[in-house]
């Protein structure tokens, strides 16, 4: 059931990713993600230069004079929205839970979808996937798939991103756009996206919070793993200790970027403590020079 507060969410929502689609985001989304090929619009007069290979013999015979077939980019594409929901997106230090910044990029790149009339679906996972919800357009469906995202409760906590990857696979026949975002907190998905990525446009979202990489000084402190419920404590008042922790996490994270890289995957690592919209326009803008290289 949606409460008041949830709609609240979904407004604003609504409100800001419209605004940034309309901004920026949707010009540099049509440059970047093309349709799946040419369909057939139009036949016209033929003209010296075209190729003969599109002239219309039907239309030639019928005519008693020569016509070529015109055709368009077939622009309308499946996006689908792969989303972690697994207990470490419950967690935000700077202006909003990880599982929130999640949900505002789902709006983001779903309303940039439907402006230009493509498909967009969601896949929720955790350990499995617990939520999928079929591509369809239209804006009423867009805040279906939002609100799904702000109100789901997952059943589990803990990730296994290829259970989602796989799944995509499963339910998307056709080559579609999917974006993954998830902390990537968890190992023994690399297969899984490397086979993805022949078939589909896989394009992870890395969702981080300062506070992974830069523990306060507050002495001793008790953490607790939000997927597995352990305990531990820490003295964070040690410079040294935490300076290890950095150094950890940042080498962890250059494994996961040395990954993408390798398999020739665009991605974008976005922060909870920062706008998430220039990061992206950043990322397609990038992408669509390179298309034109």
């Amino acid at each position: 059931m949606l409460t008041r507060e949830l709609l609240k969410k979904i407004r604003k929502i609504e409100i800001t990713t419209n605004r940034a689609v309309n901004d920026v985001m949707a010009g540099q989304y049509l440059s970047v993600f093309k349709g799946r090929g040419m369909a057939f619009d139009e036949v016209r007069p033929y003209q010296p230069g075209d190729d003969i290979r599109v002239i219309d013999w039907n239309v030639t015979a019928r005519m008693n004079d020569l016509y070529v077939k015109q055709f368009v980019e077939e622009r309308e594409l499946t996006v689908m929205l792969l989303v972690d929901a697994s207990g470490s997106l419950a967690f935000g230090t700077r202006q909003r839970f990880k599982s929130e910044l999640a949900a505002e990029i789902t709006g983001l790149l779903a309303f940039s979808a439907i402006k230009n009339n493509d498909r967009v679906g969601l896949i929720m996972f955790t350990d499995r996937v617990e939520r999928f919800v079929p591509p369809k357009k239209g804006t009423k469906h867009v805040l279906r798939v939002i609100s799904e995202v702000l109100a789901f409760q997952p059943t589990r906590r803990r990730t296994d991103i290829a259970a989602g990857v796989e799944f995509l696979s499963r339910v998307t026949r056709r080559k579609s756009v999917a974006f993954l975002l998830s902390d990537f907190m968890c190992t023994g998905y690399e297969q899984a996206l490397r086979v993805a990525n022949r078939r589909h446009d896989m394009v992870p979202l890395l969702l981080r919070d300062p506070m992974e990489r830069e523990l306060p000084d507050v002495g001793l402190a008790a953490f607790q793993d939000a997927e597995t419920g352990e305990v531990m404590l820490f003295h964070t008042a040690s410079g040294r200790a935490r300076r290890a922790i950095r150094r950890r996490v940042e080498q962890a994270r250059e494994e996961q970027r040395s990954l993408f890289r390798r398999m020739k995957m665009d991605f974008v690592e976005l922060s909870t403590e920062q706008d998430y919209v220039r990061p992206l326009v950043l990322f397609f803008k990038r992408r669509a020079a390179r298309m034109v290289r």
